[in-house]
């Protein structure tokens, strides 16, 4: 078991790095614009670039780990990812470094659902499978938080002329040695019977999967205009044409990219659907948190960040501490922190306020983390558990890419609700007010995951160790 854990370390160093780079550009912005010579619109889709990578390959990095190693692949993302940073990192203008940017979101979306697989694989049983999820919510906690300190920490260096360069470099260093651990340490693990890559599906699916992160993506920075919407209505029909591709081929007993007999597990379905509305929820708060505090609240951009930092800190501490909780209660547990996180939520809705102290703010950052770190973990296994190891890289992909879909549709659907309600000349009140409508939707969907958790199977979140 020892040996169990050693691999669970070296297979959430890649889910670290991924978690990172979502994170650690943000505030480096104003540097990389001024250094490149970039316009508003570039930058804006360098921004944009690795969640249209990650969110368009999930499903076709997890069929890959199935059909060819999920050792191999994840190193072969491994090498990809060190190798992107690295043109990120010497890139010599915005469209060199959006392109990096798209084939690190690439590299990402082969390692993530090889972490996902790995992990139900290498413990099958319920109690060291529950432990193992803590230890992935950690390590999203600490990507999160190492993001956001790493990107400010490298970005103020004065040892080289343009220090941000070092937020992309600093990934050589952890992806070599990452890269011989996985090849001494890591078993491979695939599917028995040898199968064909349908390469015609990946690019139907990514095809559709690009159109729609990009225009989800992009909306959020230019609003709603005609490409963005166009680009949406050509997405749904790609994906319809696809799905009745691989239905056409699994019929043919031909090689198809997803295996539709996912969707007849009844826990990976609502697993599907409450990851879907929690992270709606989760990523649409964070976007308008930091709008609210800096343009509302006029809190400075680095105290706004100190008080998030809170936020990740709650994260790590709950993701251990709520493993045991989860093995005596089990749903049970998962319904107390949903509704502990909407507590958290009612008390902001009428306690944020410009005069709060600074400490305030942090304390219910804080329990808002420990909220959520109690949610994240488990979400993963309700919707994996069960599944049979010749489906595990498959759901991997397909889980992963509802949940970076739906946090794109978060900040996309919920943002726009919340500059509705600002106006064009919006007062401190006005940013009250959209805040606090923006919070009830975020309930709302908190609610919506409550009754999923409520549906799923007892057997998937047994109660244990209850002496």
């Amino acid at each position: 078991m020892k040996c169990n854990y050693l691999k669970l370390l070296v297979i959430l160093l890649g889910q670290l790095l991924t978690i990172m780079d979502i994170f650690i550009i943000n505030v480096s912005i104003p540097s990389i614009q001024r250094d490149l010579h970039a316009d508003n619109g570039e930058i804006q889709f360098m921004i944009a670039a690795y969640l249209i990578g990650f969110a368009s390959c999930l499903i076709t990095g997890g069929r890959l780990g199935d059909v060819y190693g999920r050792k191999k692949i994840y190193m072969i993302g491994l090498a990809a990812f060190m190798l992107s940073s690295a043109a990120c990192g010497i890139s010599v203008d915005a469209g060199q470094l959006a392109v990096s940017r798209f084939i690190q979101g690439v590299s990402a979306a082969m390692m993530a659902p090889q972490v996902l697989s790995t992990i139900q694989i290498l413990f099958p049983d319920h109690r060291e499978r529950t432990k193992a999820m803590g230890w992935y919510g950690i390590t999203i906690g600490t990507g999160t938080i190492l993001g956001q300190f790493l990107g400010g920490y490298f970005s103020s260096l004065t040892i080289i002329e343009e220090p941000w360069r070092l937020i992309f470099l600093m990934n050589i260093p952890v992806c070599l040695p990452a890269i011989f651990l996985s090849l001494k340490v890591l078993n491979e693990s695939k599917i028995p019977v040898k199968q064909s890559f349908n390469i015609s599906g990946v690019l139907m699916l990514s095809a559709g999967l690009f159109c729609a992160a990009y225009a989800l993506t992009m909306s959020e920075h230019e609003g709603i205009h005609f490409k963005n919407v166009s680009l949406m209505m050509i997405s749904v029909i790609i994906i319809l044409v696809f799905i009745k591709n691989q239905k056409k081929r699994i019929k043919n007993e031909r090689s198809y990219l997803i295996d539709f007999k996912l969707f007849r597990y009844k826990n990976f379905n609502l697993g599907i659907v409450a990851v879907s509305f929690f992270f709606i929820m989760l990523d649409s708060y964070f976007y308008i948190l930091s709008v609210f505090f800096q343009n509302g609240l006029k809190i400075n951009p680095l105290k706004a960040g100190e008080i998030i930092v809170f936020q990740g800190l709650g994260f790590i501490l709950s993701s251990s501490i709520s493993v045991q909780l989860i093995l005596k209660y089990g749903k049970k547990a998962m319904v107390a922190g949903l509704v502990f996180i909407i507590m958290i939520l009612v008390l902001q809705l009428f306690l944020f306020e410009k005069q709060a102290d600074f400490l305030f703010f942090c304390l219910l950052l804080f329990l808002h983390g420990v909220g959520v770190g109690s949610i994240i973990p488990t979400l993963a296994n309700i919707a994996l558990s069960g599944i049979p190891e010749k489906l595990i890289g498959n759901a991997s992909g397909v889980y992963n890419t509802f949940q970076q879909i739906a946090a794109i549709i978060g900040i996309v659907a919920v943002g726009s609700i919340f500059y509705y309600f600002l106006g064009e000349n919006p007062t401190v009140q006005h940013y009250q007010k959209a805040f606090s409508v923006t919070l009830l939707i975020n309930i709302l969907c908190l609610i919506l995951v409550i009754l999923s958790v409520f549906k799923v199977p007892d057997h998937v979140l047994p109660e244990m160790d209850k002496k």
